[in-house]
């Protein structure tokens, strides 16, 4: 066998291995964060320790938004941004996203002495835009899939600082009772990829169409947007105004069904060949 074959065989290898590490690196996302987090909880339950709750929060809070950006990164979408982008997404855009959300909120409470759902769903939705926005000024060279996975990458780490700040009040709350906490991270952690995640994913996805539209399809491309984002904040503020597990089953489906239709469409091959994202 020559060493031209030899090399082409070994090469197709790599990428075989490379491909399969990237459609399942969710899983051993997963898997890793499940030991860690089994590990800090028996250590916690054994040393009473007050030192490891913090370990214990995070890593219960972000398991499963962790994995599920792992799981939208690992997709058959063209790619631009690095993980090293996309983890910094996640971190700046949780951290602003809440501190913002914080404060408007607190101001509307303030001006109006009661805050409205709906008012809670612009907010937020608009709060963990602003990296998105930020990046989309940014990148130039921007490809189908950006735009959905910094959303999805802003809306975990939004929900993983969300879920850390429930977890330390009902440690609070509850003094100390850690199978609250614990029902607290599995509920809201399951939970996140149908919730921030989905919305803030095809927000983005749509936002980063409107900035790469042509010009004579701009308008409606921004019309796009607008109805997207209308349909995030509709999303939210039913979610966040029903507490029945019914509503919460259906409010998932949809926001799911939304993220996997942006997710096909953004895969077409129109969107491939155009490198740029595509929702029209």
């Amino acid at each position: 066998m020559s060493v031209s074959l030899v090399q082409e065989s070994a090469g197709s290898e790599q990428g075989r291995l490379l491909r399969f590490g990237r459609r399942w690196g969710w899983l051993a996302v997963l898997l890793v964060g499940l030991l860690l987090f089994w590990l800090i909880h028996s250590a916690l339950i054994s040393t009473r320790n007050p030192n490891l709750v913090p370990a214990l929060i995070f890593f219960g809070a972000a398991l499963v938004p962790a994995a599920f950006v792992t799981f939208v990164a690992g997709r058959r979408l063209d790619f631009g941004v690095s993980m090293g982008v996309v983890g910094a997404t996640a971190l700046a855009g949780g951290a602003i996203g809440v501190t913002t959300a914080g404060f408007l909120e607190y101001r509307t409470l303030r001006l109006m002495d009661f805050l409205p759902m709906v008012a809670v769903g612009l907010i937020e939705e608009a709060a963990k835009l602003i990296v998105p926005v930020v990046l989309v000024c940014l990148i130039r060279a921007r490809h189908p899939g950006d735009g959905l996975l910094v959303g999805v990458a802003s809306g975990a780490g939004f929900a993983v600082f969300e879920t850390m700040g429930y977890a330390f009040v009902e440690l609070i709350e509850s003094n100390g009772d850690l199978a609250a906490v614990d029902h607290l991270l599995v509920v809201r952690g399951l939970l996140s990829p149908a919730a921030h995640m989905a919305w803030t994913g095809i927000t983005s996805a749509a936002l980063w169409s409107a900035a790469a539209a042509p010009r004579d399809r701009r308008k409606r491309a921004i019309c796009v947007f607008v109805l997207v984002y209308a349909i995030a904040v509709a999303l939210h503020t039913a979610w966040d105004s029903f507490d029945n597990d019914t509503v919460y089953v259906i409010l998932a489906a949809l926001s799911l069904s939304f993220l996997i239709y942006a997710t096909h469409r953004l895969a077409s091959p129109r969107a491939a060949h155009a490198r740029t994202p595509v929702w029209s």
